[in-house]
């Protein structure tokens, strides 16, 4: 449910900034709200969780999440939506943590790997799940459904966690919190966010809102790690970054998933709002992405600890540049069929990214600090997908814009192609402005479509850049064959 809703909303997003009056640049503020809230809350499990109980918190995180999923349903504003996915965010947090913490607590550790290579197929299904059950519910009911589907769901989860594992409380203690370090990091973080999102509206540094948001954001983080590095319970243990397989696996991770969240984000839109595709089909198009990964992502967690993870991410970031390739190369007479196979070939490369990357960026880390590792690791990761998500739609206008200035210079009213257009189109019965709105739709659809494989096409060469910080980190000592099943939880777990 949890996973779902990252991935819901992406192929509604043209209908939900159309019911709600608003361009569907602004309607990506629904996905990346939800990213933001969600990262800041993962920080803060570990505190919750010796604070309530990991039963008591889990199930209460649940059933917020049921009502806030409500409350979005409910919403008949922009501001209101995002307000109320904000919410959704932050309760959701210790909701994943939680669920590998409760189900780890049932298993004998010979079975732990398969409890949790079980666990990690249901966040391989989703990517499937979502577009097509998104796209179904807003074709065929309307866009709030696809909030209202998560309240039966969430209550049987609910009683069926609370049924289970009410006697199996674990210990409560009351722990000091980092408040001054949580304000900073709420604070940097959405200044951050709200900048890139409102940035294309408001002219970017031209505005004196952006260069306020951006100094905020700026300020706040130097503060922040000043704050953090110093304080004896910091919210967020920057002192991990120390450790050199830390760093660059946690960049190469964020980075990677910013690159791939951005792309999940804009075809759809693309697909929706210039080639003509209905949201069924906009999921449907973006639906064979999990078949390869649910495949192939076993053996990988078996295989983790024996061969070098580093060679399995390279392979990753390859697949992920040759998919974004083959995108790039799209035109607006491409069909599903073209846009379904590099989509079914991403699958692969997902299911060589997460695991690998995971495990190396928690190498050498001592185990009391793997929670905060994790944490930490996940905290970035969601940020820079949210992130991401701002930068690729913003791109996406701007070099949109700088294509339909280049389609349009060289064409003059009434001469040369333009002119035999215009008559072509009036001879088959369209009036003159009908005329004129249909060659402005066309060049339209043309500067989009090139500006979405500027942005596919940028991200391949970044993708392949990043591989040279997987080779920055060590590699970890590998283990028989026998001992591969027990040792992909970790791995798995940031996931």
């Amino acid at each position: 449910m949890n996973v779902l809703d990252s991935s819901i909303a992406n192929v509604s997003i043209p209908a939900i900034s159309g019911d709600l009056g608003v361009s569907p640049g602004q309607g990506t503020w629904v996905i990346t709200s939800f990213g933001i809230a969600n990262a800041i809350a993962v920080p803060l499990t570990g505190w919750l969780t010796q604070r309530f109980g990991a039963v008591r918190l889990f199930t209460m995180s649940v059933l917020l999440f049921v009502l806030a999923s409500w409350l979005c349903g409910l919403a008949h504003s922009l501001e209101m939506l995002v307000f109320f996915r904000v919410l959704q965010g932050l309760v959701a947090g210790p909701m994943v943590p939680l669920s590998q913490t409760l189900l780890l607590s049932s298993y004998p550790r010979a079975k732990a790997g398969t409890a949790l290579a079980l666990w990690g197929m249901t966040t391989l299904i989703a990517p499937v799940v979502g577009p097509l059950l998104g796209g179904w519910i807003t074709d065929s009911m309307s866009w709030p459904w696809i909030f209202y589907i998560n309240i039966p769901v969430g209550l049987f989860a609910a009683a069926l966690t609370w049924s289970t594992y009410r006697h199996r409380e674990t210990p409560i203690q009351k722990l000091p919190i980092d408040t001054i370090g949580l304000s900073l990091l709420v604070i940097w973080v959405g200044a951050l966010q709200l900048m890139l999102d409102k940035g294309k509206e408001l002219d970017w540094f031209a505005s004196g809102t952006i260069v306020g948001l951006g100094l905020v954001a700026l300020v706040s983080f130097v503060v922040f790690v000043v704050w953090e590095l110093t304080e004896k319970h910091p919210v967020v243990d920057l002192r991990l970054f120390k450790s050199r397989n830390f760093s660059f696996g946690a960049f190469s991770l964020s980075v990677a998933y910013a690159l791939f969240f951005g792309n999940v984000v804009l075809l759809p839109l693309w697909l929706q709002q210039w080639m003509g595709y209905t949201a069924t089909n906009a999921g449907l198009a973006l639906a064979p992405v999990g078949l390869l990964a649910i495949l192939i992502t076993p053996l990988i967690g078996k295989k983790v600890t024996v061969w070098d993870p580093r060679r399995i991410a390279t392979m990753a970031f390859i697949g992920f540049a040759i998919v974004l390739w083959m995108r790039a190369q799209f035109t607006v007479q491409t069909d599903l069929m073209h846009v379904l196979i590099p989509t079914l070939m991403q699958g692969a490369a997902m299911a060589m990214f997460f695991i690998p990357l995971t495990t190396l960026t928690l190498t050498g880390i001592p185990p009391e600090r793997i929670p905060s590792a994790a944490g930490l690791s996940n905290f970035a990761r969601i940020t820079a997908g949210a992130m991401g998500t701002s930068i690729a739609t913003t791109l996406w206008d701007s070099r949109a814009a700088l294509h339909h200035a280049h389609l349009t210079e060289l064409l003059i009213q009434g001469q040369g192609i333009f002119g035999i257009t215009v008559e072509t189109l009036q001879a088959a019965g369209l009036t003159q402005a009908q005329a004129l709105v249909q060659i402005s739709r066309m060049i339209e659809q043309q500067a989009y479509t090139r500006a979405a494989d500027d942005v596919f096409m940028a991200s391949a060469y970044i993708f392949i850049g990043l591989i040279a910080f997987i080779w920055m980190t060590k590699r970890p000592a590998p283990l028989p064959p026998a001992a591969g099943g027990p040792g992909a939880p970790d791995a798995g777990g940031g996931h």
